[in-house]
């Protein structure tokens, strides 16, 4: 089973960029569809986006969807997720998750996804 690290969350004004990293170890990433799910306070988790094993699709939830992008690095084995246009509506924990899908796959149901990482906090102050 793959292990997944996430990083690159922390404190940000609205309007400002983030990038997260997610590294995965103990398999090779190509074998994996990628995701990135939040959760905030009180909330339910909530996936905002998603890249096939080929990395050619993406998808994203339409809160994010424009703000947003998911990419990955098979050589680095890392997922990235850069974030611009934050909100304070964005301050969740932020969790990367892997799934074995067929090659051209970008789930967004948490269902589709078999590991994942413990999270990195996402703040934004407003």
């Amino acid at each position: 089973q793959v292990q997944l690290v996430e990083s690159g969350g922390g404190l940000v004004q609205a309007g400002g960029s983030l990038r997260l990293s997610c590294a995965a170890s103990g398999r090779t990433l190509s074998d994996y569809a990628m995701g990135w799910f939040r959760q905030a306070p009180g909330k339910e988790r909530e996936s905002i986006a998603a890249i096939s094993r080929s990395g050619t699709n993406t998808r994203y939830a339409d809160s994010v969807k424009g703000r947003f992008t998911i990419s990955r690095d098979d050589a680095k084995n890392t997922v990235y997720l850069q974030m611009n246009s934050l909100k304070p509506e964005d301050t969740a924990v932020y969790s990367c998750a892997a799934g074995i899908r067929s090659w051209n796959y970008a789930p967004l149901d948490s269902a589709d996804f078999d590991s994942w990482g413990q999270g990195t906090q996402v703040t934004v102050s407003s």
